[in-house]
């Protein structure tokens, strides 16, 4: 008998509502707005898309130190994250993705500029398609990516969350 690995679901009180933190034994692979007993299908969901199988394991308190270090985040004590990740995406949407994180705190970056930074110039969709899928918001700064314009577009948590995120760091 093959045992399953152990997918982990954990939920946290935040200043933008409710985080539902997923991880597998590797690192952290997913945050999602909203209480578990909401975000559990559409985690399920994702995890199914993504061809991920393992045994669901609620509340087991394998998100210590990631809740520690998003609450010091919130509180204004940290300006980056230095958890294990696993990202499950494209290759295109991972070298976005790590892209994002090398956006200095409390600034932000376009898409056309993250463009540039990858050596892709003409992908501006792309990486906005790309940012929209981040599957780990905060952890992976996608809220630091705005319109060429200056203007704040997309967010997955919703635009008022994205403001939030950015007026936090401004605050720092």
């Amino acid at each position: 008998m093959v045992n399953k690995p152990y997918v982990f679901v954990e939920e946290m009180e935040t200043p933008v509502g409710p985080l539902t933190l997923v991880s597998l034994e590797k690192g952290l692979c997913k945050i999602d707005f909203g209480k578990v007993d909401v975000t559990l299908p559409r985690i399920q969901g994702w995890l199914k898309k993504n061809k991920i199988q393992g045994e669901i394991q609620l509340g087991q308190g394998a998100h210590e130190e990631i809740i520690h270090q998003l609450q010091d985040y919130f509180s204004g004590k940290r300006q980056s994250f230095d958890c294990p990740v696993v990202y499950i995406g494209t290759p295109f949407q991972i070298k976005v993705w790590k892209s994002l994180q090398a956006i200095p705190f409390g600034t932000t970056k376009s898409y056309k500029e993250i463009a540039s930074i990858i050596g892709n110039p003409k992908a501006v969709r792309a990486i906005g398609s790309a940012n929209n899928k981040n599957p780990i918001p905060i952890v992976v700064p996608c809220h630091r990516v705005i319109g060429t314009n200056g203007r704040l577009v997309g967010y997955a948590g919703g635009l008022d969350k994205k403001e939030f995120l950015l007026e936090l760091e401004k605050t720092v």
